[in-house]
């Protein structure tokens, strides 16, 4: 039984999102606001590059431990992307981002039928997300996005 469920922010999930953060040595990794949650609801109210953007609470039996934003193109193949998604510091390395992950192309296959192909982009200094994207079946594609490597799975 999968104990993972996302639940897009609302009225009564975005305080309790906010408190959500990561390890100061992290920080640079997921956004260049404290806390990255704030910069990621603010791109979801502006809608950079005319994208939608969802912005996702992530549970595990019932209790908040991560976020990420959902861009993309509707009815797009490939223009699917993942951002500002990280593990809350107190939940890391117990499996939650695997889950989450796996839990997020499901929820892609269900949600968004046309969609082949998710992509994220990767700090150029966070070598632990490269190896984690890459053992999740992600490749990199050679080339940046806003500076980043971009790494991409099919779906």
């Amino acid at each position: 039984m999968n104990l993972i469920k996302f639940k897009k922010i609302d009225s009564e999930s975005w305080r309790a999102a906010m408190e959500l953060s990561v390890s100061p040595e992290q920080e640079k990794f997921v956004a260049s606001i404290t806390p990255p949650v704030a910069i990621a609801l603010a791109k979801a109210y502006i809608r950079p590059d005319g994208k939608n953007i969802e912005p996702y609470c992530v549970y595990h039996s019932g209790e908040m431990i991560d976020f990420f934003n959902l861009h993309y193109t509707l009815g797009s193949k490939e223009d699917y992307w993942l951002f500002h998604f990280f593990i809350g510091e107190k939940f890391q390395r117990r499996g939650y981002g695997s889950e989450t992950i796996n839990a997020l192309i499901q929820h892609l296959k269900q949600n968004h039928p046309s969609c082949q192909c998710l992509r994220l982009t990767v700090h150029p200094e966070n070598e632990a997300g490269k190896k984690f994207y890459l053992k999740l079946g992600f490749k990199e594609e050679h080339i940046l996005t806003f500076g980043e490597p971009t790494y991409s799975i099919s779906i």
